[in-house]
């Protein structure tokens, strides 16, 4: 998350149904993204023109989307617009629960609105979005009546979530993908009742999320299974073409899977799989060695990456060497392009966590031609 790499960098650094949907006489603005006939990547359809995932997580002054949108989409428009001008072609973007549902049946409708407005901008700019739903980052803007749900009714909430989120988007070709959740967890044992999130907070933002507080007896990656399925199907009513994937944790050598989503399990489940990985300079060679980890027969996107834990050099080297498993890559954004950031050096205010931004775009920016030539 945009939000989580801009907190850890500044510690480590020092730094201080469309009842919402387009007009149904619109022409769409462009073509669809779906899976290539092969199984291994994406094509525009209709085409045999492939299509990489080559983007950002949205961010703005590590603020979240929904803190903004009302007051100032300009500012969001700006940013799409220079996203689409860095290279961009995929822009991931997180919904916030609390901000999308009023109650457990209730979706919060000028929130869809915005989000169909959001999808407008996606095709006015030519940008696709990486739809990642079910976001409860921030504890104290998740409702109180949310985190007392039993497993049952949360799944049950949560899938009436995908569903109105899904009648919006049905009708835009905007919309890469569903990511159902970001780095979700089952359960290896019993939790206390709400404790759905895991405990870690950075600056007051938790990132993980559990789908379940006890295993009850069953296998973790049978409730993954069964999770996946549910949400999916809230998906397929209203949506039966746009691309379903989860934003998974890495593998490591030392915790393994530690999410209990095993790839090769809700493979099956998923159009494509997408794994957040950021490679580490003191554990060389851990970051391909965890990409394979995620190559089971479908096509592959490393959904987060960035110079967090390596300098660019080494992630640059670690971008070239996926590319014989992976098929699309998406980093942060934080809502200055390099040359605000330049501007920013020249005045002698430019941060420690600023120029790794700076840094991270200007890779970006040099490997669009190879990693995104069909833009």
């Amino acid at each position: 998350m945009t939000w989580r790499l801009l907190l850890v960098l500044a510690v480590a650094l020092g730094s201080g149904a469309a009842t919402f949907a387009a007009d149904a006489d619109a022409q769409p603005k462009m073509p669809r993204v779906v899976l290539a006939e092969d199984g291994r990547g994406f094509v525009l359809e209709g085409t045999k023109q492939p299509f990489h995932p080559w983007g950002m997580n949205y961010g703005n002054s590590g603020r979240l989307m929904e803190d903004f949108w009302d007051t100032d989409w300009k500012t969001l428009a700006d940013d799409f617009h220079e996203l689409r001008e860095l290279g961009a072609n995929v822009v991931r973007v997180h919904l916030q629960f609390g901000k999308f549902m009023r109650s457990p049946t209730e979706p919060n409708r000028p929130a869809l609105a915005q989000f169909a407005r959001l999808l407008r901008l996606g095709e006015e700019t030519g940008l696709r979005l990486d739809v990642t739903g079910l976001a409860c980052y921030r504890p104290a803007d998740v409702p109180a009546w949310y985190d007392a749900l039993d497993e049952p009714a949360r799944w049950a909430a949560q899938a009436r979530f995908w569903e109105a989120v899904a009648e919006v988007g049905a009708s835009s070709p905007a919309v890469f993908c569903y990511d159902l959740i970001n780095e979700p967890l089952s359960p290896a044992g019993k939790r206390e009742p709400g404790q759905w999130r895991s405990g870690s907070l950075l600056g007051g933002y938790d990132f993980l999320q559990y789908i379940a507080l006890d295993p009850a007896g069953r296998k973790r990656e049978d409730i993954a299974v069964a999770w996946i399925r549910q949400m999916s199907a809230a998906i397929r009513r209203h949506d039966g073409r746009a691309l379903i994937t989860v934003g998974l944790l890495p593998w490591s050598r030392g915790w393994k899977h530690l999410s209990g989503f095993l790839p090769e399990k809700v493979a099956p489940e998923l159009d494509f799989i997408c794994v957040h990985i950021y490679p580490d300079t003191t554990k060389p060679g851990e970051a391909m060695e965890c990409l394979k980890q995620f190559a089971v027969g479908k096509p592959v996107v490393i959904e987060e990456t960035f110079p967090l834990s390596c300098g660019v050099v080494e992630l640059e080297a670690f971008l070239r060497e996926s590319r014989a498993l992976a098929c699309g890559w998406i980093g942060h954004y934080d809502g200055q392009p390099p040359a605000e950031l330049d501007a920013r050096e020249r005045a002698g205010n430019l941060t420690p966590t600023q120029a790794v931004y700076r840094e991270w775009m200007r890779l970006f920016v040099r490997l669009t031609p190879e990693f995104s030539p069909e833009r």
